[in-house]
């Protein structure tokens, strides 16, 4: 994969805890008990995941100043909104997330009448079979998860997930490799490496993957919480396991730095904009979706982190370096051999105490 060379410095996670508060965003370390007024909008995002300009322009649009707060995986987003909202009215949880939080009453259907900008989004994003018509959810960004490698280290780039799972690939780079802080993403990738699909409920299949991890586990620095890029480019490790707009923010920083999906397969994935139950401010969340969807803040965004975008009227003002780099939007062939992460049912349950196990281990 060639290096890729965009013309500007790339909005990073340390760009953002630095100067957020210029554009009127508050990262609510102690939680939300403060928020809830009539003219908010308390947002929570995922990390380096929003455009420079996307909070500032919508504040100057509307007049209303969005409260920002971060998490770090579908999982935590989750935990904070099951047993009760604590004051946020726009969440950004990845597809098969927003399918269990239907089931659970967690998130409420979309006044479309309030959101015109979804004429923008491309038809192939539109009917989704975890939320068909869009009903509760509104796509956001999609992409694969991979591995994100030094080059230099890699003389044959690590093509496998051999190259995380077996002794004998991972070789000197022991020690120097972080894996995601997820469940469904490591133990999916282990899954692929097995030859099984990463939405098994098959126990002995998933016990099999979970032997995997835990052979393993001795090689690896760390399971990083959504932080492996920043490893990656501080040298800390040689290859981490990671979303593929994490991974191309850093190349950007770093031509020794590039990203692939493993051979077998791994995540594609959609988020999507969605208002939680008991949201204090629901219409300043479908605002806030309309605004996204404006083709230039679109392009802003998508342009700002580089992960693909759903949005087509925003297609013409997008970045070619991003439009041509198959780490951003990744040929059909590499999508045809990836999974997106479904609900399960009860059988989350055998992930989470696989994943137990592997965090114990």
């Amino acid at each position: 994969m060639p290096a890729y060379r965009p013309c500007f410095v790339p909005f990073s996670r340390r760009h953002f805890l630095q100067g957020g508060a210029a554009v009127g965003v508050s990262l609510m370390a102690g939680g939300t008990s403060a928020w809830g007024a009539e003219t908010g909008l308390n947002i929570y995002n995922w990390d380096t995941y929003i455009g420079e300009t996307t909070l500032d322009s919508f504040a100057k649009k509307t007049g209303i100043k969005p409260r920002y707060d971060l998490f770090a995986d579908n999982e935590e987003l989750y935990a904070k909104l099951k047993s009760g909202n604590p004051g946020y009215d726009l969440i950004f949880p990845s597809d098969y997330m927003v399918e269990l939080m239907i089931s659970t009453g967690v998130i409420v259907p979309l006044d479309h009448g309030r959101i015109p900008n979804l004429t923008n989004l491309n038809e192939n994003f539109t009917d989704s079979s975890f939320d068909p018509n869009m009903k509760h959810s509104v796509p956001y960004m999609w992409g694969t998860q991979g591995f994100g490698y030094r080059k230099s280290k890699y003389p044959n780039a690590p093509t496998s997930w051999s190259a995380v799972f077996d002794d004998a690939a991972i070789g000197k780079h022991s020690g120097k490799i972080a894996m995601l802080s997820d469940n469904r993403a490591v133990i999916g990738g282990a899954l692929k490496y097995l030859g099984h699909s990463l939405n098994t409920v098959d126990p002995k299949e998933i016990t099999a993957a979970a032997d995997l991890i835990l052979s393993a586990k001795k090689h690896y620095k760390t399971f990083a919480e959504d932080n492996g890029q920043d490893l990656l480019l501080s040298r800390e490790v040689d290859l981490t396991m990671e979303w593929n707009g994490d991974v191309v923010q850093v190349m950007a920083e770093d031509e020794d730095l590039s990203y692939l999906v493993p051979a077998e397969g791994a995540v594609v994935w959609m988020d999507n904009m969605c208002v939680p139950k008991d949201a204090p401010n629901p219409q300043n969340a479908h605002a806030f979706i309309n605004h996204v969807l404006d083709a230039e803040v679109g392009a802003e965004i998508a342009n700002t982190i580089h992960y693909a975008s759903p949005n087509a009227a925003a297609k013409p003002l997008l970045l070619t370096d991003d439009l041509s780099n198959p780490a951003v939007y990744p040929p059909d062939s590499v999508i045809a051999r990836c999974e997106a992460v479904i609900d399960v049912g009860d059988a989350a349950r055998l992930y989470d105490e696989a994943w137990t196990r592997i965090q114990a281990g």
